[in-house]
């Protein structure tokens, strides 16, 4: 193979892994317009259109799926053998795709980031924030971060947290104004911050559970949302009553007197924070050295089949 065939199909996979010519162009440390032009080589080389670009997206054709199973695994082997070559000599390089929710970019990836750098200058870690339970395989990451209950099948789990706690919480202003509900059925004449689901696009429904009693509640107001900066935002500015996980800021806001809870006897845990990885031979090293970043030297590590 000439260096300039290798150097085409590395561009390939740079894009489709990243679904984008301007994030692969950050990526190989080229111009945009210099990985079209290699891209429209390989395609003329290979006599079929291997990508479908929009304004907005870049997809594989049917020709380029082809291509991208057949030398993807081969590029992948290439990065582990050089990966481990370094290994050999004590230092790490590479890039780790992570696809996360934002409760753990926010709680147990960003405060940690700069350790990571600093036990690892050469590795890029490309973290993607998505609640919407995105597949990782489909997606080309190396790892993600969910909630567990919510892992895809066949995949290794490493916890990484203990179990979160799901909480209502209001300004006082709110409370003040409105009234503190005593009991789930109470939310019915309240205002909330509701949440929608990506997945199905359904807004959630709130679960509380009190001495064995379990109760759905379907709430309304002001504000629907997807993203829980956006809703603990919306309770901060007293529009209602909102309903997240304690461990993702909400405690400090409450110690702070800024959010009061409410129906403080009925609440629900959900298990913890789970990163989660195809069910392959060997775990790369990277992310082995990410995830001891993350466990804190094996605080609450627990490895389990998902």
């Amino acid at each position: 193979m000439r260096g300039s065939d290798f150097a085409e199909l590395k561009a390939f996979v740079a894009v489709v892994e990243r679904q984008s010519f301007a994030r692969a162009a950050e990526h190989l440390g080229v111009s945009p317009s210099a990985l079209s032009q290699t891209i429209r080589q390989l395609e003329r080389r290979i006599g079929a259109r291997l990508l479908n670009r929009t304004t907005r997206s870049v997809a594989t054709s049917a020709s380029g799926e082809l291509l991208y199973r057949r030398i993807a695994p081969l590029f992948r082997d290439l990065a582990g053998a050089v990966a481990e070559a370094s290994e050999a000599t004590g230092q790490m390089s590479g890039t780790l795709r992570i696809n996360t929710l934002g409760i753990a970019a926010r709680s147990v990836i960003g405060p940690r980031l700069s350790r990571f750098h600093q036990a690892h200058p050469d590795v890029v870690l490309d973290i993607v924030v998505d609640d919407a339970l995105t597949d990782i395989v489909h997606g080309r990451f190396d790892a993600g971060i969910r909630v567990g209950g919510q892992l895809e099948k066949d995949m290794i789990a490493v916890r990484l947290t203990p179990d979160l706690k799901m909480i209502a919480v209001a300004a006082p202003e709110y409370l003040a104004r409105c009234g503190t509900p005593t009991s789930p059925a109470d939310l019915h004449q309240h205002a909330c911050i509701n949440w929608r689901l990506q997945a199905d696009g359904r807004q959630y429904r709130w679960e509380f559970k009190k001495r064995g009693q379990r109760l759905d509640v379907a709430v309304e107001g002001p504000v629907v949302t997807n993203h829980a900066d956006i809703g603990i935002a919306a309770a901060l500015g007293g529009l209602g009553i909102a309903y997240h996980f304690e461990q993702d800021g909400v405690a400090e806001h409450i110690a702070q007197g800024r959010l009061v809870q409410v129906l403080a006897d009925w609440t629900v845990s959900r298990p913890g924070l789970f990163l989660y990885y195809p069910n392959r031979q060997h775990r790369p090293a990277l992310l082995g050295a990410l995830i001891d970043c993350l466990l804190d030297k094996g605080v609450f590590a627990e490895v389990q089949e998902a």
